[in-house]
């Protein structure tokens, strides 16, 4: 360790140079390739790998040094610590200049300090603070927590994305963080799978389209003090992982990947994302963080991708001693620089190896200034040479703000799901005066989903305080179940069991839990897959006790990935998939109970009856069900992409297309009659498929190419018109060329993708 230290030491004192006068790269009027070139001039080498490394934060080095072993940090990718260094190392480290970004940096006052030591180096170069800032900055305490990006997805409304990530870059900026590693565009297809929640879903375009939206969210004009860097990640297939668990291998045919999982990336690249982040898995034999396909050829090449890329936690070195592509370390540095790696994610041995290659001819320095000339671009456009700190005084005035509350509630209430109702609700405060509350999600901050960090009490409402607030006449009675749906008490499900004959209507909230302070506890989120997506523990036994006292039950959801819950769907008259729907979910889920607002999300994902129908998507090939299931399950899914229920009802009618036939690059109109034949006011999400009727390769069965929400008055009606153009027909034909081919198209328009749903009509492309 000390030979590193003296190591780095001596270079700074042997090649550092005293600043002069002429140091354009301190001139915020000089343009910025002219900054670039002259910081890079004064630059070593042993800067110069620095900027190309992250660390952890001090505190989380402190903290994690103190609880967890060596041992166990081999298969931790949320914490760590740097075995025979100390947090005094990093901060000497930064003081020369050393790094060039932290991550787990949780507080305004950690980041400070650490760009202060920045700022003691010799050339003054700001460190960038990236955090996981999935759904707000939730990851940092005292910050709004929006719903997660799931919740998000299914209320398919795009200017939502945009506005929450705006607001998220605004917090963050106050806490000097200037760098999200978000949006996660992958398209999920997994339901074991624990990040499922974390993604857009399970369709390429509307994933693209929130990707995109939250791109130019983050960024803004990337500059000032109230943009960020986004960060679009995991390039790629990490969310059809072969056995559903993160970062095992994925096998995916080239045709698959063009067709399925590059778009959202190339719509987040034509976004204006300057970060990448590749995947932990192997691809087709091919570790992401060493393949020069992914990060060259179709990123910089073909997509013209002018950003950086940063890997994910530690995944450099696993090419070494997991993938085993590279026999050390310094090998698999190697392999991933020359690959088309940026920036390191994160590590100690990586300035002494990195340099050591650099000077023993096999990386040329002119590879390295590819690499930092990217990511001082970044710090010269957020203005970090001008503006390294925030200002503490100021910080709160911006985060936790009545205007990013009010954007949490109404984001929230748009993103939950009504997945079946009988009649029941809303509820009549007048008729359920007596209502017994219980299950693992009922009472606890989990709402806030993975990602996040503990919440004050007072800035989230839980469901049960929700249901009070709402509902300030109504009896609640609670049987607390605990939070860990694995270690519930058999006793405690009888309490609820016996007290749910007293009641007038029961209500279970039951679910997943995700919480990360306790990591181990978890059942949902990242690195927490599972083998089967029943309920966890007695929950099941809690509904199916709960629903024989004969009283209503209803079931609420808390989770991330989607949940197969057959029984309840069988037997209960009322269902809400509530996701992670963040700070003020249980109010919105209550406002929804109670009828105060009217349900409008959609799935955007196919929820299975079970584990074994994975892979269930609405999108699949038309030979998927040729031959159906002998064990008495359907071939067809629980609940279909697209659907979700409303308090009101809608008629779609007169479905129409502009013309017949159209040229190869022609486009057409699709026109539906949409009628609110309900009694009160409502949002419909009107979507539109395609479907190639015969090609030269397979297609799949329908492909959403379109949507709108339509918010409508008992009664009203309005023609929802929808262009089709040439990009919505084209697709890599047999010999994988893009474009259009000729033949017969059918366009399906209604509420879900469900067939029994659609109204269609065909049209022929000449």
């Amino acid at each position: 360790m000390r030979n590193i230290l003296l190591m780095m030491t001596i270079g700074i004192s042997i090649c550092s140079c005293s600043s002069d006068k002429g140091e354009i790269y301190k001139d915020p009027n000089a343009p910025i390739e002219a900054r670039i070139d002259d910081l890079l001039g004064r630059m070593t080498v042993e800067e110069k790998v620095g900027q190309m490394n992250q660390f952890v934060g001090i505190e989380h080095i402190k903290h994690n040094s103190a609880t967890m072993t060596e041992e166990e940090l081999k298969n931790n990718t949320a914490n760590a610590f740097y075995p025979g260094f100390t947090e005094k190392d990093i901060e000497r480290f930064t003081e020369e200049g050393l790094v060039g970004s932290f991550l787990h940096v949780l507080t305004l006052k950690e980041a400070n300090y650490l760009q202060g030591l920045a700022m003691k180096s010799r050339l003054q170069i700001p460190i960038i603070f990236g955090i996981d800032a999935i759904h707000g900055n939730a990851l940092a305490p005292d910050n709004t927590v929006y719903p997660t990006s799931i919740n998000l997805a299914c209320s398919f409304d795009t200017a939502m994305a945009y506005t929450i990530a705006r607001q998220t870059a605004r917090e963050m900026r106050a806490m000097n963080m200037q760098w999200t590693f978000n949006p996660n565009v992958e398209v999920a297809r997994d339901p074991r799978w624990g990040r499922v929640g974390e993604t857009f879903g399970e369709d390429p375009y509307l994933v693209s389209l929130m990707g995109g939206q939250s791109v130019k969210g983050y960024q803004g004009q990337l500059n000032g003090n109230e943009d960020v860097l986004a960060c679009i990640k995991h390039f790629v297939g990490g969310s059809q992982p072969i056995n559903g668990t993160n970062g095992s291998p994925t096998d995916i045919s080239e045709r698959t990947l063009y067709e399925v999982f590059f778009p959202p990336f190339k719509a987040g690249v034509d976004a204006g994302a300057m970060s990448l982040m590749t995947a932990h898995n192997e691809l087709n034999g091919i570790p992401c963080h060493e393949n020069e396909w992914l990060m060259t050829d179709v990123l910089r090449d073909q997509w013209k991708f002018k950003g950086f890329v940063v890997s994910d936690w530690m995944d450099i070195e696993h090419i070494h001693d997991l993938h085993a592509t590279a026999e050390n370390l310094k090998e698999a540095f190697y392999q991933s620089i020359m690959a088309g790696m940026d920036m390191h994610m994160h590590g100690i041995y990586w300035n002494e190896l990195v340099t050591e290659l650099v000077k023993e001819g096999r990386i040329p320095e002119s590879r390295i200034d590819e690499s930092v000339r990217r990511i001082l671009y970044v710090k010269f456009r957020l203005g970090l040479f001008e503006h390294p700190y925030a200002d503490e005084a100021q910080s709160m005035t911006v985060r936790l703000c009545d205007e990013h509350r009010q954007t949490s509630l109404e984001a929230a209430r748009n993103g939950v799901v009504l997945l079946k109702n009988e009649g029941i609700l809303p509820l009549d405060a007048s008729k359920y005066k007596k209502i017994m509350v219980t299950g693992i999600n009922a009472d606890d901050h989990n709402i806030l989903g993975d990602w996040s960090a503990p919440g004050a009490p007072e800035n989230v409402t839980t469901i049960l305080e929700g249901l009070r607030q709402v509902s300030p006449t109504t009896q609640f009675n609670f049987v607390d179940q605990g939070w860990d749906p694995r270690n519930m008490d058999p006793k405690k499900v009888a309490e609820a069991a016996a007290l749910a004959q007293q009641a007038d209507l029961n209500i279970v909230v039951a679910g997943e839990y995700m919480m990360r302070f306790r990591w181990t506890e978890r059942t949902d989120g990242e690195d927490t897959d599972r083998s089967d997506i029943d309920l966890v523990g007695l929950q099941n036994e809690l509904i199916q006790k709960v629903a024989a006292s004969g009283k209503p039950t209803i079931l609420i959801l808390i989770n991330g990935r989607p949940l197969g819950v057959e029984w309840a769907a069988q037997h209960l008259p009322a269902i809400v998939e509530g996701w992670a729907p963040g700070m003020y979910g249980g109010q919105a889920i209550a406002e929804i109970i109670y009828g105060q607002v009217n349900p409008s999300a959609k799935l955007a994902l196919t929820i299975p009856y079970s584990v074994g129908q994975t892979q269930m998507i609405y999108n699949h090939k038309p030979s998927q069900y040729f031959h159906p299931y002998v064990d008495n399950k359907p071939s067809t899914p629980l609940y279909p992409f697209g659907y979700g229920l409303s308090y009101t009802t809608y008629d779609y009618t007169d479905l129409k297309l502009s013309a017949n036939e159209i040229a190869t690059n022609g486009t057409l109109e699709a026109s539906v009659k949409l009628t609110n034949t309900g009694q009160r006011e409502g949002t419909e999400i009107v979507q539109l498929y395609i479907r190639d009727r015969f090609s030269s390769a397979t297609r799949p069965v329908k492909e959403l190419k379109d949507f709108a929400r339509v918010t409508l008055k008992p009664g009203e009606s309005k023609e929802v018109v929808f262009t089709i153009t040439p990009d919505k027909l084209a697709y890599y034909d047999k010999k994988m060329k893009y474009g259009v081919e000729p033949g017969e198209f059918i366009v399906m328009v209604g509420p879900s993708s469900a067939d029994e749903t659609l109204l269609k009509q065909t049209f022929v492309v000449k």
